[in-house]
């Protein structure tokens, strides 16, 4: 259902976010080129960033980032996801954003993962919420999408 995300990848990656650019439109940009995919990849060292994606019937249903995991006293970690389309709505990536969020607390020893979610994405708050997630806050201009800075809330779970 989850494993890490691949060069072997590139090509179904590359091809799925083609076709979801409207789905995930204003909400994430998806690496839509080999040049973007190739620095997407780059990002992961197992360490402090994790990438993964959610595969079904032999097919990339989504993405799952786990970012900027701190260790020490903080022990956390970052989230960002997305489904490609033809694959929301089928608890897919319910199932995939539950196995990372287990993998970071029972594999990576973390205490708290966080999702910020821009306040109008209704489906990735469904998805935060159907994962145990609770809002936290709100954190204006938080991040820069599509040469925008947009707001969000702030989501998160404790290991519990």
């Amino acid at each position: 259902m989850i494993r890490p995300v691949a060069a072997a990848d590139e090509a179904a990656f590359i091809a799925a976010a083609r076709a979801s650019r409207r789905l995930h439109r204003p909400w994430v940009q998806a690496p839509c080129d080999a040049d973007a995919f190739a620095c997407h990849l780059a990002r992961f060292d197992g360490l402090a960033h994790h990438g993964f994606v959610v595969v079904a019937e032999g097919e990339l249903a989504g993405v799952i980032n786990l970012t900027h995991v701190v260790m020490g006293a903080l022990r956390s970690g970052y989230l960002g996801y997305y489904a490609f389309a033809g694959f929301q709505g089928r608890g897919l990536m319910t199932q995939g954003l539950n196995g990372v969020v287990r993998h970071a607390f029972t594999d990576l020893g973390l205490h708290r993962v966080e999702a910020n979610i821009q306040p109008g994405n209704a489906a990735s708050i469904a998805l935060a919420k159907r994962c145990g997630f609770q809002l936290e806050g709100f954190s204006p201009r938080y991040l820069k999408i599509a040469g925008r800075w947009r707001d969000h809330e702030r989501w998160a779970r404790i290991k519990g």
